[in-house]
């Protein structure tokens, strides 16, 4: 990989160890789909790529993604994800008042 590879693979990385476990909930594309995370997507297609090569399939990645939160916000679907040892509930669609 190129340097500017192994650098947006570490940003990823970091992202997917720090940010990604705190915020509460699992990709949509992966939930809709059963695959991959987009952050797993994009590492993947940068070290097959590169940075610049690489740029409008992560792109289309990530818009398949909007597509997919869409998809389940309007599905309503609600379960737990396991991502690792502890069980991260997710939910996609609006909020009801009960």
């Amino acid at each position: 990989m190129t340097p500017a590879a192994r650098a947006a693979d570490a940003l990823v990385r970091a992202y997917q160890r720090h940010l990604s476990p705190r915020k509460g909930w699992r990709c949509a594309y992966g939930v809709a789909h059963g695959d991959t995370t987009c952050s797993a997507a994009a590492r993947r297609i940068v070290a097959q790529r590169g940075v610049v090569r690489g740029v409008v399939p992560v792109a289309a990645q990530l818009l398949a993604c909007y597509h997919a939160a869409r998809l389940l916000t309007n599905a309503e679907v609600r379960g737990v994800c396991c991502c690792g040892p502890i069980p991260i509930p997710f939910g996609f669609g609006r909020s009801r008042g009960l």
